[in-house]
């Protein structure tokens, strides 16, 4: 079976919250399926924040990037301190995000913004250097090409599986759109 070059955004039953996720979503199970080169588990950070140091060993132990999504500004100024490889960022259209985003990005860490189509982020204010994501869970839910095109020379790309349960671990749709639109796939590690 072909491999995914690259999938960052890969979540685990450490993201205990979140109603999505399968009880067979476990770091070992993406360790046995291996559908990606170069992969990344970014559980919630609001279910990991307290034994990120924990989660991070667990990740990394099995040869994974270390990531985490945040979900908006509120958790930022403990994001920060965490030792993430990447974070993966809830930019709801909020001037208070944006400027979240900006503190992100200071830690020189990569930032992805999290399915902007999905979170009705306007691109327009989001800082430049952050990735823009191209989710295959939500892409197709939305008009990508309206939304995307203007964007294409100011951002990088990133495609993802924002897998919650196995059968998710692809990026079917992420790459039709990104091939419809003659976007790259980012690779960051």
């Amino acid at each position: 079976m072909p491999k995914l070059k690259q999938d960052l955004h890969i979540h685990t039953i450490f993201s205990s919250h979140d109603g999505a996720v399968a009880p067979e979503q476990t770091i070992e199970l993406i360790a046995a399926v291996r559908h990606a080169e170069i992969t990344g588990i970014s559980d919630h950070f609001e279910d990991i924040m307290e034994n990120f140091n924990e989660y991070s060993a667990a990740v990394r132990k099995l040869g994974f990037f270390a990531g985490t999504e945040v979900d908006g500004s509120r958790s930022v100024g403990l994001a920060v301190q965490a030792d993430a490889d990447y974070y993966i960022y809830h930019c709801r259209d909020e001037e208070k995000e944006y400027k979240a985003a900006e503190r992100l990005l200071e830690t020189g860490k990569p930032v992805i913004i999290a399915h902007p189509n999905f979170l009705s982020t306007n691109l327009e204010k989001v800082p430049p250097r952050c990735l823009i994501e191209i989710s295959n869970r939500y892409v197709w839910r939305s008009d990508w090409r309206r939304e995307l095109t203007p964007f294409i020379g100011r951002f990088k790309f990133i495609l993802s599986s924002d897998a919650h349960q196995p059968n998710w671990l692809n990026h079917t749709m992420a790459e039709y759109v990104a091939q419809q639109l003659g976007i790259e796939n980012t690779i960051l590690f």
